[in-house]
């Protein structure tokens, strides 16, 4: 049995180790025959979901040709204090605790991604949303956005680059909100003022900040410094759709995720139900650009200055 306890011992530390026959034989008798192969189609080594995870905030892959900063479990306040300028309705603090880890895209979703996984870009383009690849995808509706995570989940899947039990999604608000602030308890993930030199957009700085240039069009995505975590353009560039349905009380506990709560979606004036979009744009001032601040918008919609980007997560 010696070849087979070493067999096993190999596969633990290495799960991409093969094991060959041949057989483990004990008084002249075969006892057992192991083929374990753990090769995917391919013939390179599988995956597995637990050696998936980041060690720590910020450690970087990429998986289906998206770069990925790692965002750990943890428990953070969502939402803004009563005293944060510009506070708007729909902000009222509470805690969350995200008892998973998961990867958030480095840079929002470009043009380039989308061609590779969607092929034709949606929409038109604008001189306010310029073409190149490093460009982000705007005139996204969420249908699309949400089209394009599983076809990258399937592609990745089928390159051996991915877990089964691991997916591209949209995130949640509580995801993105926690992504944004990378540990930061201020206004923004920049602290509690935000110029136009530390994001892309339109006008009047946050706060009373030192003014910058406002190219008053969408920039190439990674044009701005990164948050603690990593992560370019959760403030500005280009708004960002959430998965969740809109309400107007923020969720709080345990891995808040609105999905499937149309029901209890807040209504508009006008009695429609709408996602929630983040981050700010280079269209608006400064004070949407909060970690905290939060729109809402009708999924069939689209409009140049909307996009998104993916999370990697195991659900």
């Amino acid at each position: 049995m010696t070849d087979l306890r070493f067999a096993l011992r190999q596969l633990l530390k290495n799960p991409g180790f093969t094991v060959h026959p041949p057989q483990c034989c004990y008084g002249g008798r075969a006892v057992a025959v192991l083929t374990l192969a753990l090769v995917r189609s391919s013939g390179q080594p599988a995956r597995r979901a637990d050696s998936f995870h980041g060690a720590k905030a910020g450690d970087e892959r990429a998986v289906g040709g998206v770069k990925l900063c790692w965002c750990p479990p943890g428990r953070f306040i969502m939402g803004s204090p009563r005293s944060e300028p510009e506070r708007r309705p729909g902000e009222d603090q509470v805690e969350v605790t995200l008892t998973k880890g998961f990867w958030m895209a480095k840079y929002e979703a470009t043009q380039g991604q989308w061609k590779r996984v969607m092929g034709k870009l949606p929409g038109e383009l604008t001189a306010e949303l310029p073409e190149g690849d490093d460009f982000p995808v705007g005139n996204v509706n969420f249908a699309e956005a949400e089209t394009f995570c599983r076809k990258l989940t399937e592609l990745a899947r089928a390159r051996g680059e991915l877990p089964q039990d691991w997916e591209f999604r949209l995130p949640t608000e509580a995801q993105w909100e926690y992504a944004c602030r990378a540990g930061t308890t201020t206004a923004t993930s920049f602290g509690d003022k935000l110029s136009s030199k530390q994001a892309n957009f339109k006008g009047k700085p946050y706060n009373g900040a030192e003014p910058g240039p406002s190219p008053n069009r969408a920039a190439q995505v990674g044009s701005y410094p990164a948050n603690p975590w990593g992560l370019h353009d959760m403030h500005g560039n280009i708004y960002e759709w959430c998965r969740d349905w809109y309400q107007l009380r923020l969720p709080g506990g345990n891995d808040p995720d609105l999905y499937a709560a149309k029901d209890t979606a807040t209504k508009s004036e006008h009695g429609g139900i709408s996602r929630s979009r983040r981050g700010g744009c280079w269209a608006d001032d400064g004070w949407p650009c909060r970690s905290a601040f939060r729109l809402r918008f009708e999924p069939h919609r689209r409009y140049d200055h909307i996009g998104f980007r993916a999370a990697l997560v195991r659900p």
